[in-house]
C-alpha cells in the first residue's frame, strides 16, 4: 500500500470554527460555578462549605507525597539536569519503582489510585525538584494513554495497556503538526482503514515524552469511505512499531530536561483494536481529557509560586539596601506581597478544582480551563519579580552563582522553565477564546440562530422567541443581589472581614454579564472577531473565581484551626490587589486600541512600516518558516531513546 499523496486539508474559518464547535461538550449536566458566575449569578453555595477528600484518600495520599518527597530530595539532581539536557535514566526507572508512572491509575491496574487532588499535589512537589520531571510526570498521565483510556477506552484496552502505563512504560499525546497547532481542522496526519489495520502516515511536532515514550495517543484522520465515518480519530500506538522514526529531540529556552521531538509515521500499521471510540470522536476525546488534564500545569505553577516565595522571603531578609532588609523598603515589599497573595489564591484555585472534580457534582471545564490560565499568567509574574528582587544575581545562573561562592539559586531557570506554561496545552490567547465560548454558550444556545447567517427567517423568528423569553427572565435579575447588602456572607469576618471582596464579586459577576450582553447586542454576529474584549471577560471571570476560591480556602484552614488567622490575611491582601486589576479590565472594555491596533497589524503587514526595521542585521538561519511534512519514508537518523 503506497504512502498517500494528498495535500493538506484545506478549510475555510467557519469549517474550522464547525470542527471544534463539533467538539465541544455540548449539554450541561452538572451545575457549574464558573458558567454561573458569567452569567451574574454568584453561586457561593457550589463551592462552599469546601469540598474535602475522603480520609482514606487523604492517608494514602499522605503516605505517597512522603515518599515522594524522599525521592525527589535525594535522587533528583535539577542542576545536573539542566547541564545535560537530560532526566538521567536511574530517575525515570526510580519513579518507575515508586509508582509515580500511575499515581492516577486504577489499583485493579496496578496504578496507585489516587485522587485529582493528591496527583496535583505530587505534581507540585516533583515540579519544584525540576520542571522537566513534572512535566514527563504529567504528559504521560495527564493527556497520555492512561486519562482518554479511563474515559473512553474498552475494557479490553484498559487491561491491556493500563498496567504498563502504571508501572513500566511512558506514554505521549501526538496532536499537532509543523503546519496544525490549534486548528485541528487542517490535521494531515491520515489513517486509513485497511482490513483488520489503519494504516497511518503523517508528522508529529512537539511530542513531550515522544523520545522516550513506549505508548502513543495518535490523533489522525480516518478518510471517509464506504463503512467507514472518517474524521479526526485517536488511536494507541506502540512507539516502537515499524515505521515509525522520532527524526529531532527538539531543544527549548527552558525545560531542557523535556524529551520532546519530531515524529514520523510512514505506512505505521496500527489494529482496530487499538482505535479509541468511534471514528470522527478524536478531538472530543482530547478536549475532554483535558478538562481535568489542564489542572496538572497550574498544580506545577502552585509548586512554583510556594518556591518564590521561599527564595524571596530568604533572599530579602539578607541582603541589605541603606541600612535595612530589602524586604523592609516598599518597592521590594510590594512584589514579596504579590507573590505571597498570589500563591495563596493559585492554591486555592486548583485546590478547590481538584476537589470538585474528584466529587463529580460540577462541571469544571470552566474552572479547570480558568486555572491553567490563571496560573500560567501568575506564575510567569512571579517567577519575573523573583528575578527582580534578586537583582543582578537573579539574571545569573545558578551555575555560575555556584562558581564565585554564593547559593546557588536558579531563578534565571525557573522564569525560562515557566514560559512554555502560557502556550502549553492551549495558548493564553486560545484559551480566552475557548472560555469565552462556554462562556456565551447560555447565549448561544437561545439567541444563536438569530446570528447565524445559514439560518433561515423561520428559525430566526423562532430564536427571537425564545430569547424573549430567556431575556425576560434573566436581565431583571443582573440589576440588583446580595452584593448590595452590608450584611451578605457575614460568616466570612472573623478578625479580618472578607465579606467585602465576597460582595464584590457578586456585583461584578452581575456587571460582567450586563458587559457581556451589551456587547453581543452591539457587535452580533461579528462578536467572535472581537478577541480583545473577549479576552478580558475572561480575564475578569478568572479574577474573580480566584477571589471566591481564595475566601472559601480561608475560611475552610480557619475552621480546622490551620493557620486560619494567616489564611484570612493572604486572602484578603489578594482579593485587594484583584480588584485593583478587576477595575482596570473593566475600564478597558471599552476604552482600548483595539479598533487602532488593527490598523497597525493591517499596516504592518502591507509593508507600510517597513523603514521601521532598518538600522539592523537579522542573526536568525537560513530555511523555511515551517518545515516540510510530505508523508513518506524519513530519510533521517531514529533518535527514539527507551528507557529500560
Amino acid at each position: 500500500m503506497s504512502a498517500p499523496t494528498t495535500k493538506k486539508p484545506t478549510v475555510t474559518e467557519r469549517e474550522a470554527r464547525q470542527v471544534a464547535e463539533a467538539a465541544r461538550e455540548q449539554d450541561w449536566r452538572k451545575p457549574s460555578f464558573a458558567k454561573e458566575l458569567f452569567l451574574g449569578r454568584f453561586r457561593l453555595d457550589l463551592i462552599h462549605p469546601h469540598p474535602l477528600p475522603a480520609d482514606e484518600d487523604v492517608r494514602r495520599g499522605e503516605e505517597f507525597l512522603a515518599r515522594l518527597r524522599e525521592f525527589c530530595e535525594t535522587k533528583i539532581d535539577s542542576a545536573r539536569i539542566e547541564r545535560e539536557a537530560r532526566i538521567p535514566d536511574e530517575v525515570v526507572t526510580g519513579l518507575k519503582e515508586l509508582g509515580a508512572l500511575g499515581m492516577k491509575i486504577d489499583i485493579k491496574y496496578g496504578g496507585l489510585g489516587l485522587t485529582q487532588v493528591y496527583y496535583n499535589k505530587a505534581l507540585a512537589l516533583v515540579g519544584s525538584a525540576n520542571p522537566a520531571v513534572g512535566a514527563l510526570l504529567s504528559a504521560h498521565q495527564s493527556i497520555g494513554v492512561p486519562q482518554p483510556l479511563k474515559i473512553f477506552g474498552t475494557q479490553e484496552q484498559k487491561d491491556a495497556f493500563l498496567p504498563r502505563c502504571a508501572r513500566t512504560d511512558i506514554s505521549a499525546f501526538l496532536l499537532t503538526e509543523p503546519d496544525v497547532g490549534s486548528d485541528p481542522a487542517r490535521l494531515a496526519t491520515t489513517a486509513v482503514p485497511d482490513g483488520d489495520d489503519y494504516v497511518l502516515d503523517g508528522v508529529k511536532l512537539w511530542t513531550t515524552n515522544g523520545v522516550v515514550a513506549d505508548l502513543l495517543v495518535v490523533m489522525a484522520r480516518v478518510p471517509r469511505s464506504e463503512g467507514h465515518k472518517g474524521g479526526i480519530t485517536a488511536f494507541v500506538v506502540e512507539a516502537g512499531s515499524e515505521g515509525i522514526t522520532v527524526e529531532n529531540r527538539n531543544a527549548f529556552m527552558g525545560l531542557r530536561g523535556l524529551e520532546n521531538g519530531v515524529t514520523r509515521f510512514h505506512q505505521v500499521r496500527v489494529p482496530a483494536a487499538n482505535r479509541i471510540g468511534p471514528e470522527g470522536a478524536g478531538l472530543k476525546i482530547a478536549l475532554t481529557t483535558l478538562n481535568t488534564g489542564r489542572l496538572s500545569l497550574p498544580a506545577m505553577c502552585v509548586g512554583a509560586g510556594k518556591w518564590c516565595l521561599k527564595i524571596a522571603r530568604e533572599w530579602s531578609a539578607v541582603r541589605e539596601q541603606w541600612g535595612k532588609p530589602v524586604a523592609l523598603h516598599e518597592a521590594v515589599g510590594s512584589k514579596i506581597s504579590f507573590i505571597a497573595a498570589t500563591t495563596f489564591a493559585l492554591e486555592a484555585v486548583v485546590d478547590l478544582s481538584s476537589q470538585m472534580a474528584d466529587e463529580n457534582r460540577n462541571d469544571i471545564r470552566i474552572e479547570a480551563a480558568l486555572a491553567k490560565l490563571y496560573g500560567s499568567e501568575m506564575a510567569c509574574l512571579m517567577a519575573d519579580e523573583l528575578v527582580q528582587i534578586r537583582g543582578g544575581r537573579g539574571f545569573e545562573t545558578a551555575e555560575s552563582l555556584a562558581a564565585r561562592g554564593e547559593r546557588a539559586v536558579p531563578a534565571e531557570q525557573l522564569l525560562r522553565d515557566l514560559r512554555i506554561n502560557r502556550i502549553f496545552e492551549g495558548s493564553t490567547e486560545i484559551m480566552h477564546l475557548l472560555i469565552a465560548r462556554e462562556a456565551v454558550d447560555a447565549h448561544l444556545s437561545v439567541a444563536g440562530d438569530l446570528i447565524d447567517p445559514d439560518k433561515s427567517l423561520q428559525d430566526k423568528a423562532k430564536a427571537g422567541a425564545n430569547a424573549g423569553v430567556f431575556y425576560a427572565k434573566w436581565l431583571p435579575k443582573l440589576v440588583a443581589g446580595p452584593g448590595q447588602l452590608p450584611t451578605s456572607y457575614a460568616d466570612f469576618k472573623h478578625g479580618v472581614d472578607l465579606s467585602p471582596h465576597l460582595r464584590y464579586v457578586e456585583r461584578h459577576a452581575r456587571k460582567l454579564a450586563r458587559s457581556t450582553f451589551y456587547a453581543m447586542s452591539r457587535w452580533q454576529g461579528r462578536m467572535e472577531t472581537k478577541q480583545g474584549f473577549l479576552g478580558r471577560v475572561v480575564d475578569i471571570g478568572a479574577e474573580l473565581f480566584a477571589m471566591s476560591a481564595a475566601c472559601v480556602r480561608a475560611e475552610l484552614l480557619r475552621s480546622q484551626g490551620d493557620h486560619g488567622r494567616e489564611a484570612y490575611q493572604l486572602a484578603d491582601a489578594f482579593c485587594r490587589q484583584s480588584r485593583v486589576r478587576v477595575d482596570e479590565l473593566f475600564t478597558r472594555l471599552w476604552s482600548n486600541t483595539d479598533d487602532l491596533d488593527r490598523k497597525v497589524v493591517k499596516g504592518v503587514l502591507g509593508g507600510s512600516y517597513e523603514w521601521l526595521e532598518r538600522g539592523i542585521v537579522d542573526p536568525s538561519g537560513e530555511g523555511p518558516w515551517i518545515a516540510d511534512a510530505t508523508p513518506g519514508p524519513s530519510a533521517r537518523e531514529n533518535v527514539r531513546r527507551p528507557i529500560e
